[in-house]
């Protein structure tokens, strides 16, 4: 007998929405670590906010929705609310119930600009490294760094001289015809009206230039998890002056090792690194004047083979922070922002990268 096509839906409903996810479901064990952080967190919330007053987001709600908008690729806080309306498993994963309203997005986004004046997504990330130590998934001794372009929030057209003042065209004030073919344009006499703190770089010869961040990571080279990450301004030395302040801060006792490709390979970098009692395992760059910084004393270990081979594993963090964490052109400005945007992706990468590691196929294998 065939059915029939009824429309009119149910007034009331008594499942849940724990009830609805599969006990399987690959958020669970995210929303599992996610939930330990913060708790821990709590302390630094209730100095956050006031005693009194009228209730706003729960931070703790706030954040989890911002790990839904990075893992889920959510492009604004508007679609993110559009999902929170309809989609159990987002709803679920916040912590809201069935009947509770939806925050309007322009609130929302206030919310989250309180968080992010603060180093909250420092202290998230740190808390969920934790977790990974305590899961023996982080190496102390094996390191690699590397960077990445991540294109600013702004336009060429707002790339000006900083000594003239110029005046938009009468027929389009909003977005004036503007010709910069020709003129050289440098990082020293023009800045962008949008975002001041971008800077106009390219990442190789043969690359147009972009208004961008300098963006760094560094994984410990066991099962790649990103133990620290660094954003700053583009230079002719950003990535290696990063990599020094990464170096720097690298835990235990023993001496570690870094590893890097071959735009590492310069006396100040490697010279850097070993005042910091760290051996430096980056690649050779023969063609470089001068030759390699590094001899046949580190080359010819079995350790300095095997870290060539680990560093490629960070392009792995960087194409899932550009495509999946839409870090790929960035949608806040500032150097401030950007960079607790970058903290916050490179959290949620360990989360997911922590749920595959420790998945029962997975100590199966």
């Amino acid at each position: 007998m065939r059915g029939q096509d009824r429309q009119q839906s149910a007034m009331f409903s008594y499942v849940s929405p724990e009830d609805r996810v599969p006990a399987d479901h690959p958020l669970r064990p995210i929303r599992e670590m996610a939930d330990m952080a913060l708790k821990a967190l709590s302390p630094v919330f209730n100095r956050m906010y006031a005693a009194f007053g009228r209730p706003s987001i729960a931070p703790e709600k706030l954040l989890r929705a911002l790990l839904l908008q990075v893992l889920y690729t959510v492009r604004s806080e508007r679609m993110l609310m559009e999902q929170l309306q309809y989609n159990l498993l987002f709803r679920w994963f916040v912590g809201m119930n069935m009947d509770e309203p939806v925050w309007v997005p322009t609130v929302f986004s206030k919310n989250r600009d309180r968080l992010m004046e603060g180093d909250i997504a420092e202290k998230f990330f740190a808390l969920i490294l934790e977790q990974a130590a305590a899961a023996g998934l982080l190496s102390d001794e094996h390191f690699s760094v590397d960077g990445t372009l991540i294109e600013a929030r702004a336009s060429q057209k707002s790339f000006r001289r900083k000594d003239k003042t110029e005046v938009p065209p009468p027929e389009d004030p909003g977005n004036p015809t503007v010709n910069f073919h020709g003129e050289t344009r440098r990082n020293d006499t023009h800045e962008s009206k949008t975002d001041p703190e971008a800077r106009l770089a390219r990442k190789s010869g043969g690359h147009e230039s972009k208004l961008a961040y300098c963006g760094n990571a560094m994984i410990e080279n066991r099962n790649g998890l990103v133990v620290d990450t660094e954003l700053v301004q583009c230079s002719g030395t950003a990535e290696r002056d990063a990599a020094l302040l990464m170096a720097g801060c690298i835990p235990g006792r023993g001496r570690a090792t870094v590893a890097g490709d071959k735009g590492y390979d310069t006396r100040d970098f490697v010279a850097g690194l070993r005042n910091l009692q760290v051996t430096p395992h980056v690649a050779q760059n023969e063609k470089r004047p001068g030759g390699s910084a590094i001899d046949g004393r580190t080359t010819h270990h079995s350790g300095y083979k095997a870290s060539q081979k680990k560093r490629k594993r960070i392009e792995e963090v960087f194409g899932w922070l550009k495509t999946v964490g839409m870090l790929r052109k960035t949608r806040h400005r500032g150097l401030h922002k950007v960079r607790w945007v970058l903290t916050f992706a490179a959290a949620a990468y360990n989360l997911v990268r922590m749920r595959n590691l420790t998945s029962p196929s997975v100590q199966a294998a």
